[in-house]
C-alpha cells in the first residue's frame, strides 16, 4: 500500500471557500490534489482542521480521540465519523460539519443532519476562532485550542502590549448520539482548583438573587446545577429565532424579565451591580411538549468603559428540558475571560470583559433568576483557581 501524508489549506475563489488538499510521501515534496477535499460558498476558509472521532457503541468508548495512523486498521477506520472545521473570515467563527471520507477519492462528505454553511453548529459561539485540533497519545484524547481576540478599548490594548490569547484547552470528542460535538476544559485544569465552597438545594423566587460569599472570584472554576420547578411559563418561540441565537439574547437579555428564566450567573460583578456579566438560560416553548433553551453570555453591563465593545453572545442547548427539568452549566473565570459550558460542553460561549470596578477582591459572584418560574440552585461547587506555573526552565 502506498501510503501519504495528507494536509488541508484553506483558500478562495470568489465567495467559495475552500478545503484544498495537498499529499506528500516524505513531508518535503507536497503535490496539490486534483480536486478539492471540500468546499462550500460561504466566503473564505481559514485554519480548516480534519478529523476522526469514535462513535458510540463501537470497540473504543467514543469520548476517545483516534490517531490518524489507526485508520489502516479497517475495524477503527469503520468505527468513526470525520470532522471538517473551518474558520469562516465574513463571520469570525468555527464552524463543523460530522460526515464520511472516502479514502479513495479524497473526498469528505457532510452528513444531511449538519447544516452546511454559516448556520450551521459553531464549536464556540463567542469569541473564539482560528482554532486547531490534535491527538494527544498519552491520554488517548483530541484536544482543542482557540484563539480569543480582545475587545477592550485600542488605547488599552496599546498600553498592555499585547493582544490575544489562547482560550483553555478543551477535550472535544462527538456525543454519543452523533449529533454533535461535546467540549470540556482539559482534566489538568482541576490541578489549580485551591479554596472551595458549596452551595446545595437552594430555592431562588422569581426576582430575587443571592451572592456566593466565602472564595475570590476573580479567577475561579464554578460549576453550577439548576432545577426549574414549572415549565408552563415559557415564552412562546417563534421558528424564524432559530438562525439567530444572538439577535434573540439582544432582544431578551439578561434585564428583561421573562417566564421561565433568564436565571444563570452574575459575576465579575461589583457590590452594587453596577457592572456585571451575565451567563444564563431562558427557556422558550414551541408548543405544549416541546421547547428550547437558549444560552446566553450577555457583557452589556460588565464595565463602566463605554468604549468597549461587549456584544451578546448566544447558542441553543441540545437538552431534552421537558424529561429532566434540569441544567448544568460551568464557568471558567480569568479576569478578562469568561468560558461557559452548558449541559456538560453541548453549548460553549468564550466572552472577553472588561471591569472597572469588579476586579480583584471587588469581583463578586451572584445566582440570579430574573424569570416568574422558581428555580432551585441543586448544587453550586465554586473554586479559587490558582495560577499556572508557565515557561518554567527545567533543570538540566
Amino acid at each position: 500500500m502506498c501510503r501519504h501524508w495528507r494536509l488541508v489549506v484553506g483558500t478562495k475563489e470568489n465567495m467559495k471557500g475552500i478545503a484544498v488538499l495537498y499529499r506528500s510521501r516524505d513531508f518535503k515534496k507536497w503535490v496539490k490534489a486534483r480536486h478539492s477535499l471540500h468546499a462550500g460558498l460561504t466566503g473564505m476558509w481559514e485554519c480548516p482542521d480534519f478529523y476522526p472521532v469514535a462513535v458510540a457503541g463501537g470497540s473504543r468508548h467514543h469520548q476517545s480521540g483516534v490517531d490518524t495512523a489507526e485508520l489502516h486498521d479497517r475495524v477503527v477506520a469503520e468505527e468513526v465519523k470525520y470532522v471538517l472545521k473551518v474558520s469562516l473570515e465574513l463571520t469570525r467563527y468555527d464552524y463543523y460539519t460530522v460526515g464520511t471520507y472516502d479514502h479513495d477519492k479524497e473526498r469528505y462528505t457532510p452528513d444531511r443532519a449538519f447544516p452546511d454553511n454559516d448556520y450551521g453548529l459553531r464549536y464556540d459561539y463567542g469569541d473564539f476562532y482560528a482554532s486547531k485540533s490534535f491527538f494527544d497519545p498519552a491520554k488517548k484524547r483530541r484536544v482543542l485550542w482557540g484563539w480569543a481576540n480582545e475587545s477592550d478599548t485600542v488605547t488599552d490594548d496599546r498600553h498592555k502590549g499585547w493582544a490575544g490569547i489562547q482560550a483553555i484547552p478543551r477535550k472535544i470528542f462527538l456525543s454519543r448520539s452523533g449529533r454533535q460535538l461535546i467540549q470540556w476544559p482539559v482534566e489538568e485544569v482541576k490541578s489549580l482548583r485551591s479554596k472551595h465552597v458549596n452551595v446545595s438545594n437552594k430555592a431562588v423566587k422569581g426576582g430575587e438573587y443571592f451572592k456566593v460569599t466565602g472564595f475570590k472570584t476573580v479567577q475561579s472554576d464554578v460549576e453550577a446545577a439548576f432545577t426549574i420547578r414549572n415549565l408552563d411559563k415559557a415564552e412562546k418561540f417563534d421558528p424564524a429565532w432559530r438562525t439567530d441565537a444572538q439577535g434573540l439574547c439582544k432582544k431578551f437579555n439578561s434585564h428583561v424579565k421573562g417566564g421561565v428564566g433568564p436565571f444563570g450567573l452574575w459575576l465579575l460583578a461589583s457590590d452594587d451591580l453596577k457592572e456585571r456579566t451575565a451567563v444564563f438560560f431562558r427557556v422558550f416553548k414551541t408548543n405544549d411538549t416541546s421547547y428550547v433553551v437558549l444560552m446566553c453570555n450577555d457583557p452589556t453591563r460588565s464595565s463602566y468603559e463605554s468604549q468597549i465593545y461587549r456584544p451578546t453572545f448566544a447558542g441553543f442547548v441540545n437538552v431534552d428540558i421537558a424529561k429532566t427539568k434540569k441544567i448544568a452549566l460551568r464557568t471558567l473565570i480569568d479576569h478578562s475571560v469568561v468560558e461557559s459550558f452548558g449541559a456538560g460542553g453541548k453549548t460553549c460561549i468564550l466572552t472577553r470583559v472588561y471591569p472597572r470596578k469588579a476586579i480583584g477582591d471587588d469581583a463578586h459572584l451572584f445566582v440570579f433568576n430574573n424569570g416568574e418560574s422558581d428555580i432551585k440552585v441543586t448544587n453550586l461547587h465554586a473554586w479559587e483557581m490558582k495560577t499556572p506555573t508557565m515557561n518554567k526552565l527545567l533543570e538540566q
